[in-house]
């Protein structure tokens, strides 16, 4: 009996101890009915709730490259951080195996070491939010768990997550699979925490066809044939955010070279293009050696793959260690490709190694920073360009990026460059030059406020101190402030915090010089904002500068202090903006912009300081500040221009020109004028390559050639026929340098009709046989010049055709001016198939601001209003707005140029302005003060 009392008290003891325990890990039923009540409050969040981060990932894949699908398992070690009996992660477009979804934990509370398997109550997956999300029945314990997924997915064809890229291989059709994960598709892939916050190492095995080659952010460890299959598996990663894993499978050569420091570098591409990945191979040992330095810190992982990607709709991605290239980025053919080409290959390598530490080593806390990773690394790819190639002189061509971002900053509709992002769907709308170019623009400015040195050394301890961790805007700020002693956060936060820029007006009063800012808008209408502007300035030499912070309105400064002869005052000309390293605009007087246009003529300012001024005066002539006629009496101090930078400025203008002003005058013309205006260069530099002659000069030939096969000028279309047969006749003629290509085959289109269509034809036939994307690409960009809508609806049609990758197809939507209504109503018409074959990702936008922003019509603005009105979606709304914009600013330029066209007509009598009828071959130009329009 004793015994039996001594069994039933050591039960009841255990039974306590066991009530106890559970008590302990499981809610009771009542707060677990509430727990469960709100699984509704994870749905529409922006971000994932914080109470479980993951740690380390072990992702296994099998992807099928024949039936383009996938198979993968994926085991997450968490730390559960706060109390919940829900796990909410990331998945999309993945079809999860509820059955095999499990949470693994250490018994906390047992003295012995079993772990226990939870099972979830239910799994959901919430597809408008792309989350997954596991409903337990018990609270999770704090500490260190492993959850296990297996899924299936699809290798889609939208460039975005697990996806197919399609290429030839000894005649044959093949694929590969390729990841893009930024900003937010690993989640296509494996679910996951899809943030770039949630950094975690990373354990990749794939299982692939045992041919082709298998490659992932680390280097292999192992691999293992079985039959037709091989099992690789690599070297764990680093801790790093998940839209930087990446896997490449495919038939691929491949170059490689060694840095200094043992680092293996290789850059891949399809069989038979090795050669072509040569010069990207040694760009990219020179640039690592360069960030080395700079950033006083090695590059963090052993080796560094480059890969050449046939369908990549980004040109480039900064993968840690795998970094993916469409192909025009990343091959240099010696033969075929121009010297535009190979910058561009070093530009775009610099850029995406600079992500190795900017971006991938010190992260941006949440995409409302994406600037951060983007305008830095932009900035930094013209520093590195620079030191492997100063004769380039690549600064003076960061001018083009530089306009494109005052451009699209000088909107009412644009965004601050630290813009907040909500939904990680409205990622792709600030992929966009604000934040890459205007970026890259204010780092550069604050660069040359604190010094090179100071600069340098601030961006180096940064790095340090966030080195495999995140980081926001301000601490960025706070370092280069530790590191100077200026104010930087506070003289930053109002270049990023608030959209737009200034534009500052300067006028002499009584021998001083007199600021004032406002902001500027395209419109002309008036803004509000300000700004702490480092004004840097130079007064009748560079010699004479002057640099200082205008803050208040207005603020003067006595030219005495500049200038040491006080006789010269009256004459001396004022620059400011030295060297274009603000950003910012800059409007002169009259007095101010006579003397610049006679220091322009006598070639007293640098090529920078003439593009800066011929680019804020077309601004402010756009944005009726200034008048067109003063414009053009300005473009004539640029007749005997020769440097790279102004001219492709100028040739850009004329372009617009051309195009608004036939809007505004149908049957007026400009092309006379520009043909005068770009035949002085041309005759420099001839169609020939000159022994020994500079980059620049090189690049600068094309661009003279096609504006001039643009503005019909009969003996440039002549020699272009002529270059263009040999070409057909010889593929490997001299007479058709890679340099001259684009203007030969903009020469061909132009004379191309429906009863001509000679050079059409032939140019398709080219573009059939060469396996150069770079030749594909002039080819494509050049199909839509024609002049006749007919030849142009069918070259559009051409894009959307299978024999066009998927994002090529934007190449050729930048059509003649004649086109614009062709392709308009090409858009309408194929809205739907272009829509769902690239409404996806961020292409769709190039659709809309290459066909809708050339118009310069009020009509035409309501009437893609209303078209769109039903069409609109988070991914093309503020592309939309903006081009609509674009519209209604050309349209104010046009009515102001009739305007001034009638009031010129009006003082006819007084010969300021002559009109000559169209038949009398003549031209436009400012003469003596006469300006001859041709209409």
């Amino acid at each position: 009996m004793s015994y039996i009392k001594g069994i039933g008290c050591g039960l009841l003891l255990a039974l306590a101890s066991y009530i106890y325990i559970r008590s302990r890990r499981r809610p009771n039923l009542r707060k677990n009915m509430k727990v469960m009540v709100s699984m509704e409050e994870f749905k529409g969040q922006p971000r994932l709730p914080k109470f479980a981060v993951p740690k380390r990932y072990d992702i296994r894949l099998k992807p099928n490259l024949t039936t383009c699908k996938f198979a993968g398992s994926v085991a997450i070690e968490l730390k559960i951080v706060a109390d919940t009996s829900f796990i909410v992660l990331n998945a999309a477009e993945l079809s999860i195996d509820t059955t095999s979804v499990s949470f693994t934990y250490p018994a906390a509370h047992s003295s012995n070491s079993k772990q226990q398997v939870l099972k979830p109550l239910k799994v959901d997956v919430v597809e408008e939010d792309e989350i997954l999300v596991l409903n337990f029945a018990y609270t999770l314990p704090i500490g260190l768990g492993l959850l296990t997924i297996h899924f299936q997915g699809s290798l889609n064809d939208k460039m975005k997550g697990f996806y197919i890229s399609t290429y030839e291989h000894n005649g044959e059709k093949k694929n590969m699979a390729i990841t893009q994960f930024k900003p937010d598709d690993a989640r296509r892939c494996f679910p996951c925490w899809d943030e770039p916050a949630c950094k975690a190492t990373f354990k990749i095995t794939l299982d692939v066809p045992s041919e082709l080659v298998a490659l992932s952010n680390m280097p292999i460890i192992e691999e293992k044939v079985v039959g037709d299959l091989k099992t690789v598996s690599y070297q764990e990663s680093p801790i790093m955010s998940t839209y930087l894993v990446a896997i490449v499978v495919g038939l691929f050569d491949y170059v490689e070279h060694l840095t200094s420091d043992g680092v293996k570098v290789r850059v891949y591409c399809q069989v038979g293009k090795v050669n072509q990945g040569k010069f990207a191979l040694d760009v990219a040992v020179r640039t690592l050696e360069f960030y080395k330095e700079y950033f006083a810190m090695p590059y963090s992982l052993p080796k560094l793959e480059m890969v050449a990607i046939p369908d990549f709709s980004f040109g480039s991605m900064e993968n840690y260690g795998l970094v993916t290239y469409c192909e025009t980025a990343l091959l240099y053919d010696v033969q075929h490709s121009t010297a535009a080409d190979k910058q561009r290959v070093v530009i775009v390598v610099a850029h995406e190694l600079a992500h190795q530490w900017f971006g991938n080593l010190v992260t941006m806390e949440w995409w409302t920073h994406l600037w951060l990773n983007e305008g830095f690394a932009t900035w930094v790819s013209y520093l590195a360009a620079d030191c492997l190639f100063p004769q380039w002189r690549v600064w003076t061509q960061f001018h083009d990026d530089y306009t494109e971002g005052l451009g699209m900053d000088g909107l009412r509709v644009s965004h601050p460059i630290e813009v907040k992002i909500n939904q990680a769907s409205e990622i792709d709308e600030i992929i966009d030059s604000i934040s890459y170019i205007k970026g890259a623009s204010v780092i550069r400015m604050l660069q040359s406020y604190l010094g090179a040195a100071c600069f340098q050394s601030s961006l180096a301890s940064y790095v340090k101190k966030f080195a495999w961790s995140n980081a926001k805007t301000k601490d960025l700020w706070a370092a280069l402030e530790e590191g100077s002693g200026e104010p930087v956060n506070k003289l930053m936060n109002s270049w990023t915090k608030q959209k737009g820029y200034p534009v500052v007006s300067v006028k002499v009063e009584d021998k001083k010089l007199v600021f004032e800012q406002s902001r500027f808008l395209a419109s002309g209408s008036h803004g509000d904002g300000q700004w702490i502007v480092p004004i840097t300035l130079c007064c009748d030499s560079y010699d004479a500068r002057k640099n200082f912070l205008l803050q208040t309105n207005p603020e003067t400064l006595d030219m005495k202090e500049l200038m040491s002869e006080e006789s010269n005052l009256a004459s001396a000309w004022v620059k400011l903006n030295v060297d274009q390293t603000g950003f910012y605009r800059v409007k002169y007087d009259e007095d101010l912009e006579a003397r610049l246009r006679n220091a322009i003529e006598n070639k007293y300012l640098s090529a920078t300081d003439r593009f800066g001024i011929l680019d804020d005066s077309f601004a402010l002539c756009m944005a009726r500040q200034k008048s067109f006629i003063s414009f053009l009496a300005l473009l004539n101090a640029y007749k005997e221009e020769l440097e790279y930078p102004v001219l492709s400025t100028l040739i850009k203008i004329s372009y617009k020109v051309d195009r608004i002003t036939a809007d505004a005058a149908p049957g007026s013309s400009v092309a006379s004028f520009f043909i005068e205006l770009f035949l002085h260069s041309a005759m420099k530099l001839g169609w020939e390559p000159k022994t020994g002659e500079s980059h620049q000069d090189a690049m600068l030939r094309g661009e003279v050639l096609t504006a001039l096969a643009v503005f019909g000028h009969n003996l440039t279309l002549e020699e272009a026929s002529e270059r263009f047969h040999a070409f057909l006749d010889d593929r490997n003629t001299p007479h058709l340098h890679p340099d001259i290509r684009k203007a030969v085959y903009v020469a061909v289109m132009r004379r191309v009709s429906t009863s001509n269509r000679f050079g059409y034809e032939s140019l398709l036939r080219v573009y059939r046989e060469t396996n150069l994307r770079q030749e594909k690409a002039r080819i494509l960009s050049s199909l839509t010049s024609s002049p006749d809508p007919n030849i142009t609806l069918e070259a559009l049609n051409f894009l959307l055709s299978s024999e066009v990758c998927t994002q090529d197809a934007v190449l050729g939507l930048a059509v003649s001016r004649e086109g614009r209504e062709t392709a308009w109503s090409w858009l309408k018409n194929y809205w739907e198939h272009i829509s769902k074959t690239w409404g996806s990702g961020y292409l769709i936008t190039h659709f809309i601001n290459s066909i809708v922003s050339p118009f310069a019509s009020f009509e035409k603005a309501e009437e893609i209003q209303e078209f769109f009105a039903s069409r609109t979606n988070s991914k093309i709304a503020r592309t939309l707005k903006q081009s609509i914009e674009r519209v209604h600013i050309n349209a104010y330029w046009a009515q102001g140029f009739r305007i001034e066209l009638q009031n010129h007509l009006a003082r006819f009598s007084e010969r300021n302005f002559v009109v000559l009828p169209q038949k009398m071959d003549s031209k436009i130009e400012m003469l003596e003060g006469y300006c001859i329009f041709v209409l």
